[in-house]
């Protein structure tokens, strides 16, 4: 059986993209054993353009390959009324799967604050200093030694990872138009502790940045959403941006995006026909937590639908 010419340009952009193709076709790797999750929330980080623009959630702020580590790199999103910039240092860009600490410490953020609100607890700052298992555990992660290797350095390449945020063009009273743009790392500064001995990292001190530290703490009303725990076990890069932009655009209800801005939007090395391919395997699959996909013709292209799945659908899937 001979290969088509697409098959065999989906294995050269494979092998020269280093984009993983999972061979079981299976979007989840298994949990590990005695581990329970409680809720995990995730914040609309900025209002780039306007309120009806829920923040950063549907861009990649990070890469979704694990092979291509993308060190010095930049990313630029082009959003309708500005851009989102992301540079990266000599470690490697932040991947999706670094960033799993963020929303660590963004679940630290809200819990300390809902007890300050409720006059149960202090005002939490900026600093937060989690056991490394701690860490793992909240990461659906076992507990083994290059686990905790792997922790700082993905602490390393958070630090290294700059976010640079160019906002809408205003005009002045005097007719010269002017722009906001904020700069800001994924994470201000760590510290890590160790044994002497062997090395092995037991706990770690973060230091949140401004941008997340203001919308969670600052803000009268913080946008925070709920993760499904489940998140935390997919095992493609594309699927946990596909379940992000799914939890911020559809919510509760659905959601309608073309392949085209999803491809732009997820920061892809790889061709749009080999992104397409991948979110019809989605599709095939129809496995994300919370939501179903489908995909429907559209105007300038084929469009992925994402619609909410009610408990009683959820329940049904897993069974």
């Amino acid at each position: 059986m001979f290969l088509s010419e697409f098959n065999i340009q989906l294995v050269l952009e494979e092998y020269l993209m280093g984009i993983e193709k999972d061979p079981s076709s299976k979007t989840f790797r298994s949990a590990p054993s005695d581990q329970e999750q409680g809720d995990f929330f995730v914040p609309g980080l900025y209002d780039l353009a306007t309120k009806d623009n829920r923040g950063v959630m549907d861009v990649a702020v990070f890469r979704l390959s694990k092979k291509d580590k993308r060190a010095n790199d930049v990313m630029i999103h082009h959003l309708p009324d500005g851009y989102v910039r992301i540079t990266s240092g000599p470690d490697g860009m932040a991947s999706i799967w670094d960033y799993d600490i963020i929303l660590m410490g963004i679940s630290y953020l809200t819990e300390a604050m809902n007890k300050y609100r409720s006059g149960l607890g202090e005002k939490p700052g900026r600093i937060f200093s989690p056991q490394v298992s701690d860490i793992l555990k909240f990461c659906r992660q076992s507990d083994g030694g290059r686990q905790y290797e792997a922790v700082e350095s993905a602490l390393r390449r958070l630090k290294q990872t700059s976010l640079e945020i160019v906002r809408g063009e205003k005009k002045t009273r005097g007719g010269r138009t002017i722009r906001e743009t904020t700069g800001s790392g994924l994470i201000n500064d760590y510290k890590t502790i160790s044994y002497a001995d062997t090395g092995r990292v037991m706990a770690v001190e973060i230091e949140l940045p401004n941008w997340l530290y203001s919308a969670v703490v600052e803000s009268e009303n913080p946008e925070v959403l709920t993760v499904h725990p489940d998140y935390f076990l997919l095992k493609p890069g594309l699927g946990r941006f596909l379940y992000r932009l799914a939890r911020v655009a559809a919510g509760k209800n659905k959601a309608k995006w073309s392949f085209r801005l999803i491809y732009e939007r997820s920061g892809s090395q790889g061709t749009f026909k080999r992104c397409s391919y991948e979110l019809r395997e989605f599709v095939k699959r129809n496995d994300l937590p919370e939501y179903d996909l489908h995909e429907e013709s559209g105007r300038d292209g084929p469009l992925l639908i994402m619609r909410y799945r009610s408990e009683k659908q959820h329940s049904s899937l897993g069974s």
